[in-house]
């Protein structure tokens, strides 16, 4: 999975540079066209196979605003005395 997404960053990449590359020096419509699919491409292919390959194995409640961790980051509860 690390490879596959390296493999499409770097195609995003060239996908970013020829677009700027045909809409500066051959044609504005094409480029812009170009630039769009990268876009798309970027938002709804790249991004989520990157948050599914960093999140994974994770536990999504330690990110949550729950009250154990609400407490926890005020020191309110005795376990977690302060670090001073």
């Amino acid at each position: 999975m690390k490879y596959l997404i390296q493999i499409l960053f770097i195609c995003v990449i060239l996908g970013f540079g020829s677009g700027i590359y045909i809409k500066n020096l051959v044609n504005d419509h094409t480029g812009d066209q170009v630039l769009g699919v990268t876009v798309l491409f970027t938002v709804f292919i790249l991004f989520p196979l990157f948050i599914y390959h960093r999140s994974k194995g994770k536990k999504m409640s330690d990110y949550m605003f729950t009250k154990e961790n609400i407490d926890k980051m005020t020191n309110k509860d005795k376990k977690y005395p302060d670090n001073q």
